[in-house]
């Protein structure tokens, strides 16, 4: 079995765009129920080596940090308020979300490729992945064996995706 865990919300306002930015946890205790969901849960635990992910491997046992698990990097539209990125950039990412890249920053291909590279080196067994929104739904549908869509719903903040 796979546990694909998304991180708790971040401390940051919300409807700002954090990406890669190395946030802590808005609620430091919301990760003691993660753990007790995941109790007695024998497998590898790997990680993104952001500290809000990071913080929720610590609550459950020692973890591999892998970057591939990163979010998106949204380049220069980090700490941006969505309300403030261009709609006509918006809706261009919209339109092709593989192709597209924020100003400097990373293509939804760029993401497939690194997370699709995660998932090719996981041995058999059993793991727990904690990561972020956009690596957690390339991973279900690989996981799942159905096509990629990068535009559909994340696992909400603080969940568990159980698969297998």
């Amino acid at each position: 079995m796979i546990a694909l865990v998304r991180h708790p919300p971040a401390a940051i306002a919300p409807g700002i765009c954090y990406g890669r930015r190395d946030l802590d946890l808005a609620d430091p205790a919301s990760v003691h129920e993660i753990a007790a969901s995941l109790s007695g849960f024998a497998g590898m635990i790997w990680t993104s080596p952001a500290r809000r992910c990071r913080a929720v491997a610590d609550a459950i046992g020692p973890a591999h940090a892998d970057a591939r698990l990163l979010e998106l990097n949204f380049g220069e539209w980090e700490g941006m308020r969505w309300d403030d990125v261009p709609r006509d950039a918006l809706d261009r990412w919209a339109d092709d979300p593989l192709g597209f890249a924020p100003p400097d920053g990373e293509s939804g291909a760029e993401l497939v490729a690194r997370v699709t590279a995660f998932h090719q080196g996981l041995w058999t067994g059993d793991h727990i992945v904690i990561a972020h929104g956009g690596p957690l739904k390339v991973l279900i549908a690989l996981l799942r064996g159905e096509p990629i869509d990068l535009l559909a719903p994340a696992p909400p903040l603080g969940s568990i995706t159980r698969i297998g």
